[in-house]
């Protein structure tokens, strides 16, 4: 048993990622849309999904206790994503992101977990903000931010890397105050 937490929604389960989760890590690193909105990670096969969890994703887990979550299905156990709460190089804050397979988009999971893990980030864990980054010509993840209570607040670069990111946030008293009214 993980001595990590597991969460669930109403139609999902959010378990940390493991180094078992490799085949679905390759697969979902791989699609057109990873690639043009998050970036080319150059996973190519199953033992190099295997080292970017275990050099990647676990060390935050271990450190943190969160990270990168994998999204069930509870109806058919189906792999259908990721969401987590990172703690990434050149932000200041932990930074709420999610990608799907192509065939689970449009179905409000991406709302559904993103939101579960937004409550989490301020209630069990006591974060003070959660930022987002997205590409500017990402209007779906920037839609979906906006409708978890995240406001833009200008651009960002990241160490290492030639994108300017749009940079969302929510602070816990904007939060607090969505969940009164």
């Amino acid at each position: 048993m993980s001595q990590y937490k597991i969460f669930e929604t109403e139609r999902l389960i959010l378990k940390p990622v493991s180094e078992e989760d490799a085949k679905f890590i390759l697969e979902l690193f791989n699609t057109p849309k990873w690639i043009a909105y998050i970036g080319d990670r150059n996973v190519k096969t199953i033992g190099d999904a295997k080292n970017y969890i275990r050099e990647k994703m676990l060390p935050q887990l271990h450190s943190l206790g969160y990270s990168n979550y994998i999204l069930t299905q509870k109806e058919d156990s189906s792999k259908i994503g990721t969401c987590g709460l990172y703690d990434r190089e050149g932000l200041d804050g932990i930074d709420i992101g999610f990608a799907f397979l192509p065939q689970y988009e449009k179905k409000g999971v991406a709302y559904e977990s993103a939101n579960k893990l937004k409550h989490i980030g301020f209630s069990e864990i006591g974060l003070t903000r959660i930022n987002a980054i997205t590409r500017k010509d990402n209007m779906s993840s920037q839609k979906l931010l906006k409708k978890l209570g995240m406001i833009p607040e200008g651009t960002t670069n990241l160490p290492n890397d030639e994108v300017e990111w749009l940079l969302f946030k929510i602070e816990k008293e904007q939060f607090i105050a969505q969940e009164s009214q």
